[in-house]
């Protein structure tokens, strides 16, 4: 599995193309994955959580 630093909200939405707002209202949405809230208020995305958070969304209609 994969390991590393966390994802900031800006990686995230670097890695997927989206703008931030769009991270933010998934999350409101319950959509994003799951993050960890820092003492500051920053977000952060395990890598391991984002790599199965994608792994749910493939089409297997393929």
């Amino acid at each position: 599995m994969a390991t590393g630093k966390p994802l900031t909200v800006a990686e995230f939405c670097a890695e997927l193309g989206i703008s931030r707002s769009t991270f933010y209202d998934w999350r409101a949405k319950r959509r994003a994955p799951k993050c960890i809230t820092l003492p500051n208020g920053s977000l952060r995305i395990r890598r391991a959580e984002f790599e199965r958070w994608l792994s749910e969304r493939e089409d297997s209609t393929v």
